[in-house]
């Protein structure tokens, strides 16, 4: 790696501030990516440091210095995604044993806590395990450690693995092995018993890091079986790698092999000791390389671009190599400015999405966008009784945008076409909805009040059937609901459809409404409604209607021919708002 140094955070005010110097020392270089990895667990955007009084949003620091992304993870997920790309020169091995190919791999790194990790193979990826398995509880496997364990018990009532296989935990175990000896330091710091050891000034000290080698022993054994680990177990941290040979001559393999019947199991799994400096730079660039296309998309679509270039006319080839060299900002512009910067008409631009089969400009962004959203890493994390408000606000925040960029990626743009066609050419339409969900019914009526479409929501279940049956040719009923299994719903579409009135369901797929629908606006989600207060769905039922609404509001003018590059012809698929209304999102 080029360019690493090492700034003091106490100089700095915040995250933001420590990075932007960092950048000033760049020679000439403007990052658009950015990856970090920081000692301190990560869910959602806000992060509060657990080492420092720093705390900012993810998405604002982002911002503030240019990027075009910002991936921030904790430091030991990143440490265990660079163990696949360490080879023999960035590792030591203790004892025997060999790796097995593509096998699962463990990771211990004692510190100042225990970190406690694993890789899964997954086809060509790996799966990090984010676990707290340095708080299993200790258990004593001698004398010596039972004394440990016996000393520790008088400051805390229960003791975990971390406490004792940590760098507090050299601490404690020098405490209690000094403890009775009259002419002991009883006071030494973990570094200090660690370096009077290492020189062998103190025999109490190496006693120490004798015992602490045999418990990470027992500790990285017990990771072994419990994954089966048959990749290798390694261990990092910021105390093992500077113990040296010392390591290697302690008990620390002997204890690993100790495992009763499944010694033999356990031997012939190697164990290795992470020396590579700046391992964790390895891991968190490979994090990023997953999170951010390369040059060469990382994308299906852009794939499909790239290899129909040959098939294009001279004009669509330019507007593929515009889409290939600017996809993110292709996301947002419109059509005019696309087609100004592939210097062909607006029509061509047109052409060129249905010559890759798309309907037009929209559903190529559509696609585009659900593949380049899924290269950034969405996530849904619960609400916690300790949060603080600003953590609680960023989680609701940051699961409702997962939930929206899970259902662009999935919707379907066939069935808002037909329930737009159905809206326009209804004679009256009436909405259906009960418990949660009649605020959406109750928004889709007002906004087709404003389209002067006689309407009406029904959120009285015990009346839903009864209003059905009142319905007739020419009529629509839009069905809202979050599972689509109330049988009054199902009830009521059934009558509706019975008296030749459309169904439109927005709901769930697979479910009942569904399947009692003209067409079925798929939202599947993974909130229990029939447990909790229905949050995201109803999010997701907004946006529906709000796509409706848009769609009900434009209108396209007639095709037309090929013009010149910035010719005055209308744009082939440009929307017009129609009269008398006045809609958000229409430019």
């Amino acid at each position: 790696f080029d360019h690493v140094a090492v700034l003091p955070c106490a100089d700095y005010s915040g995250f933001v501030a420590v990075v932007k110097a960092y950048l000033y020392t760049l020679p000439g270089i403007v990052p658009r990516h950015g990856a970090v990895a920081i000692a301190n667990p990560i869910e959602g955007d806000w992060v509060r440091m657990t080492n420092r009084d720093w705390a900012f949003s993810i998405q604002d620091a982002q911002r503030q210095l240019h990027l075009s992304t910002l991936l921030v993870v904790n430091n030991f997920t990143a440490l265990a995604m660079a163990l696949p790309r360490v080879g023999p020169e960035g590792r030591l091995q203790i004892g025997g044993g060999e790796a097995q190919a593509n096998g699962v791999i463990g990771l211990l790194g004692p510190g100042t806590g225990l970190g406690v990790s694993g890789l899964i193979p997954t086809g060509d990826r790996w799966t990090v395990l984010a676990t707290e398995g340095g708080h299993v509880s200790f258990a004593p496997t001698d004398e010596r450690e039972l004394r440990v364990l016996q000393y520790a018990w008088k400051s805390m009532h229960r003791v975990s693995a971390e406490r004792v296989v940590s760098g507090p935990g050299i601490e404690l175990i020098y405490q209690a092995l000094s403890e009775g000896q009259p002419d002991a330091e009883r006071h030494l710091s973990a570094a200090d018993i660690v370096q009077r050891a290492l020189h062998h000034l103190n025999p109490t000290c190496s006693e120490t890091i004798e015992c602490f080698c045999g418990m990470l022993g027992t500790m990285a054994s017990d990771l072994a079986l419990t994954l089966g680990a048959t990749g290798g177990i390694y261990v990092g941290g910021g105390i093992v790698p500077r113990l040296g040979e010392l390591f290697a001559q302690s008990p620390f393999r002997e204890r690993f092999e100790a495992k009763g019947r499944f010694s033999a199991f356990v031997a012939r799994i190697p164990t290795y000791v992470l020396t590579a400096e700046n391992t964790c730079f390895l891991g968190v660039s490979s994090l990023l390389a997953d999170h951010v296309p390369d040059h060469d998309g990382g994308n299906p679509l852009l794939d499909r671009v790239r290899s129909a270039s040959e098939g294009l006319s001279p004009a669509e080839k330019r507007v593929a190599n515009f889409v290939l060299d600017n996809p993110r900002t292709v996301l947002n512009d419109p059509i005019a400015v696309i087609a100004q910067g592939a210097e062909v008409s607006q029509p061509t631009v047109i052409r060129f999405c249905r010559s890759l089969g798309f309907q037009g400009l929209a559903d190529f962004k559509l696609k585009l966008g659900s593949g380049l959203t899924g290269t950034l890493p969405v996530q849904r994390t619960q609400v916690r009784r300790q949060d603080g408000i600003a953590d609680l606000c960023a989680k609701v925040l940051d699961n409702t945008i997962s939930a929206i960029v899970q259902f662009r990626e999935s919707l379907n743009v066939e069935s808002v076409d037909k329930a737009i066609a159905l809206l326009r050419e209804a004679r009256r339409v009436e909405f259906y909805a009960m418990g949660n969900s009649a605020v959406v019914a109750l928004d889709a009526q007002h906004k087709l009040f404003r389209f002067r479409i006689p309407s009406v929501a029904h959120t009285d279940a015990s009346m839903h059937s009864m209003a059905a049956e009142l319905l007739g040719p020419n009529d629509l009923a839009v069905f809202i609901s979050s599972s689509g299994q109330p049988p009054e719903l199902a009830r009521a579409a059934a009558h509706a459809l019975e008296r030749g009135a459309s169904v439109i369901a927005i709901t769930a797929s697979q479910s009942p409404l569904a399947r009692k629908s003209t067409v079925c606006i798929a939202v599947d989600h993974g909130e229990d409604s029939s447990s909790f207060v229905s949050m995201i769905s109803r999010i997701l039922h907004l946006l529906v209607v709000d796509m409706m609404s848009v769609g009900l509001a434009v209108r396209r003018t007639p095709a037309v021919g090929p013009g010149p590059a910035h010719g005055s012809d209308a744009a082939e698929g440009q929307v017009q708002p129609s009269p008398g209304v006045l809609i958000s999102h229409i430019g």
